[in-house]
């Protein structure tokens, strides 16, 4: 017993001796403190892990899930219409584009003659100077929407580069590409061929950029981006074009109201000889009763 009890007291004069030093609050309070901050941070760990388990990643509000729509590239935005060939310079327009607005001259040598119709030019038709086949390569990056065999135009292949906006490549052989492929600026889509539309062109392309329907002079687009075609307003280009063609219907009418004005003058002359003719057998019949009467 008094063994034990000499422990003990040992024991209790060692733990007041450890009291009585000036840290042993200090460190008791420190220790005491990071203890607590541990078990916080350990609870709210756990807790994050449990809500994101239970997490639905299949819900549409999340970010990239709600909308699958393929984002358009920067570097594609930034990309400039280029002529589709691959040494521009080599390369010979045949044909340019027929502009409404255009001098007649101008107008005159972009019109198409095909069964007995001269018929308006809505692209520029390119050639090479030595007449030989080329690459005809993709003037901008897009989606191809079209490949058909046409043997009037010489097959045709249309890639779209944004909504309404479209390029169109007429008169190729060796189709390299098919619809719903994704192309890139220069990618080779085909080689130039003849049609029959254009037989005077000889071996070429014919190259047309489109907004809306509505034909553009791809001459005025050639090392501009797409934003340029976008801000483009081709309702009024429609609107001018419709009141060309009406203009021209007028001309063409207005010889015929001229001949009609002309055979009204020439009845109106017919009518006053008759009167003229009347008149005098009058006066004779008038000189006849009064050699009678005397």
């Amino acid at each position: 017993m008094r063994e034990e009890e000499k422990k003990r007291s040992s024991q209790d004069s060692s733990f007041k001796r450890f009291m009585k030093k000036r840290w042993a609050f200090p460190a008791i309070y420190i220790a005491s403190a990071a203890i607590i901050l541990t078990g916080v941070l350990w609870y709210q760990t756990s807790d994050n892990a449990t809500d994101t388990d239970s997490y639905d990643y299949e819900a549409t509000d999340i970010t990239g899930k709600k909308y699958d729509e393929p984002a358009l590239e920067v570097n594609r935005a930034m990309e400039n219409f280029v002529m589709p060939v691959k040494d521009p310079d080599s390369a010979v327009i045949q044909k340019q584009f027929y502009d409404y607005d255009g001098k007649a001259e101008e107008q005159e040598a972009a019109l198409v003659f095909y069964n007995n119709t001269y018929h308006p030019n809505t692209g520029i038709d390119i050639a090479t100077k030595d007449g030989e086949t080329f690459d005809v390569l993709a003037a901008l990056s897009g989606k191809v929407t079209k490949v058909e065999e046409d043997s009037l135009l010489g097959n045709v292949i249309e890639v779209e580069h944004d909504k309404g906006i479209v390029t169109q490549y007429q008169s190729v052989t060796e189709m390299n590409v098919k619809v719903g492929d994704q192309v890139e600026q220069g990618d080779v889509l085909a080689k130039a061929g003849e049609s029959l539309f254009n037989e005077e062109a000889g071996v070429h392309v014919h190259f047309e950029i489109r907004k809306d329907g509505t034909p553009v002079n791809p001459l005025d687009f050639f090392n501009k981006p797409l934003s340029s075609l976008q801000e483009l307003d081709t309702a009024d280009k429609a609107d001018a074009e419709e009141n060309s063609g009406a203009t021209e219907e007028n001309d063409e009418a207005a010889p015929s109201e001229d001949k009609s004005s002309e055979e009204s003058a020439d009845e109106d002359a017919g009518n006053t000889d008759e009167d003229e003719g009347q008149t005098d057998d009058q006066v004779e019949e008038d000189t006849a009763t009064e050699s009678t009467d005397a």
